[in-house]
């Protein structure tokens, strides 16, 4: 049993850590992903905490990870593993069976699994941590009390600084679409002989308190909008295909609502994008070092293209700037901004079609 105790120790430990770190390079993408199980179950209220509980999460997975590890608090630490992981195995489950979430995000966009793998893996850890549960109060410090507080103690620290890091000048590890490198047009397409997803539009609308989900091939008979409040759509994953488009929903929307994507891409020439979701000040720290780097890029003839999701506010912002001339101003979808840019806002420096440079606005004054 000591040997089952110490292999089920060592497995936990090191995937509680590795899990965490993965989640901490990008502790914004576990975010959307709350936001996500949120805006299905209705709990609309919570969507402004899920950074707060992102970052709490995962520092307490990797400190988790360490302690079963060094064998310290295993009282304590034993109940927050077996906990973590029965809420882990619900929200993999509900991902799987439901079909209203397509995986749960356990490794972020590093390692992306689908829901029934992550279920699977969910269930073996739960299996992994009942030994060490059940024989808590049988497990002894690996060091000493002293040297296991200040390990603990080095790696809250680290599991906060890093996410701090990473959220101030974005992921180290870029696992998304958007890194340095890739293609965006290509980025947009779909892979050659691939099988698409098959999914068919829900509707859910609210009766007499109640909510009640169909198809559009379903509608209920008595069908009437003064009977039934439209609540939301979503789209219900039927048979999963085979084709991955990275960039799912990229879109360079002009003022008028012309699509210009694929002409503003396929500029053969330098240009610079800046990714906004808009402007929670008047006047943003990193606005004196974004006006000295166009100074340079318009001397240079750069073309510069400005993409958001806050259309109105920005050109605003433009005008008042006086940049507004000399700028492109596009619109576009939110989620896609979300995906391109983890800081906002996130330049980026793009020749053919192709990223070549990537900086968050902590970071714009290198970037000459």
């Amino acid at each position: 049993m000591k040997y089952i105790i110490s292999i089920s120790r060592f497995i936990v430990g090191i995937l509680f850590i590795f899990s965490g770190l993965i989640k901490a390079n990008d502790p914004l993408g576990l975010s959307y992903k709350m936001q996500e199980f949120f805006e299905v179950w209705g709990w609309h209220g919570l969507n402004n905490f899920t950074l707060t509980l992102s970052v709490l999460m995962i520092a307490v997975e990797i400190i988790a990870g360490v302690a079963v590890l060094v064998g310290w608090q295993m009282r304590l630490f034993s109940w927050l593993l077996l906990l973590l992981t029965v809420f882990f195995t619900f929200l993999t489950g509900y991902a799987l069976f439901s079909g209203k979430i397509r995986e749960c995000g356990c490794f972020g966009n590093c390692i992306p699994l689908t829901a029934q793998q992550s279920f699977i893996k969910d269930l073996v850890l739960l299996l992994l941590i009942l030994p060490i549960f059940f024989n808590r109060d049988k497990i002894r410090n690996a060091v000493s009390d002293r040297a296991a507080a200040i390990i603990l103690a080095l790696t809250t620290l680290f599991s906060f600084g890093f996410q701090w890091y990473v959220l101030e000048h974005l992921p180290v590890v870029d696992c998304l679409p958007y890194k340095v490198g890739k293609n965006i047009p290509q980025q947009m397409k779909t892979p050659p002989g691939s099988i698409p997803d098959s999914t068919v539009i829900t509707f859910v609308y609210n009766k007499g308190g109640k909510q009640i989900e169909f198809t559009a091939e379903q509608f209920p008979e008595d069908f009437d909008e003064s009977i039934y409040q439209f609540v939301k759509r979503y789209d219900k994953l039927v048979r999963k295909g085979n084709a991955d488009i990275p960039i799912k929903d990229f879109v360079l929307l002009t003022a008028e609502g012309a699509d210009s994507t694929q002409a503003v891409l396929s500029d053969p020439g330098t240009q610079v994008f800046l990714f906004t979701k808009g402007f929670e000040e008047k006047e943003p720290g990193w606005m004196n070092d974004f006006m000295q780097l166009f100074k340079t890029l318009k001397s240079k003839n750069i073309k510069v293209n400005i993409v958001t999701s806050s259309y109105d506010q920005v050109a605003a912002w433009a005008k008042a700037t006086g940049i507004f001339s000399d700028v492109s101003i596009f619109k576009s979808d939110f989620v896609a901004i979300k995906t391109a840019a983890r800081v906002n806002p996130t330049l980026y420096m793009v020749k053919n079609g192709t990223i070549t440079g990537k900086w968050a606005a902590s970071d714009f004054d290198k970037v000459k």
